[in-house]
């Protein structure tokens, strides 16, 4: 088995703990999960709503698959993170859905928790898969 590959991408989102963007092996790309934060402006206050912080979280995954060669459809496995469960769950499940087409939708985990870093409400790590 090859070494992994440990990826910070250029532009990508400024990272809120001691991480990489991506670890790589043997075709498999772990994405750390990403915060609703943006990249042009990590000090900027967190987007307003579940909503609007999903669209940054998903636009933040696209940034990191794109910076090593990937894009939404090679990700096979999501872990999504909410901090209000049940008052969010419906709302963010429009948001994620659109990112993917119907018959293409990673396996996923959705799980409730008492807190995410820099007071985000929605974080989503995921696993994505180079082409053979």
């Amino acid at each position: 088995m090859p070494d992994p590959m440990f990826h910070m991408i250029s532009g990508g989102p400024r990272p809120v703990a001691p991480f990489s963007h991506a670890v790589e092996v043997d075709g498999w790309v772990i994405l750390t999960g990403q915060m609703p934060t943006n990249p042009d402006a990590p000090d900027a206050p967190l987007p307003d709503g579940v909503e609007a912080q999903t669209r940054r979280v998903m636009d933040n995954l696209e940034i990191v698959l794109k910076g090593v060669g990937l894009d939404l459809s090679h990700v096979v496995q999501c872990r999504c993170f909410l901090t209000k469960f049940e008052r969010d769950y419906a709302a963010f499940n429009e948001i994620y859905q659109s990112y993917f087409p119907t018959d293409r939708r990673p396996a996923r985990t959705t799980v409730g928790v008492t807190a995410l870093a820099v007071g985000a409400l929605v974080e989503i790590d995921c696993i994505a898969r180079r082409p053979a």
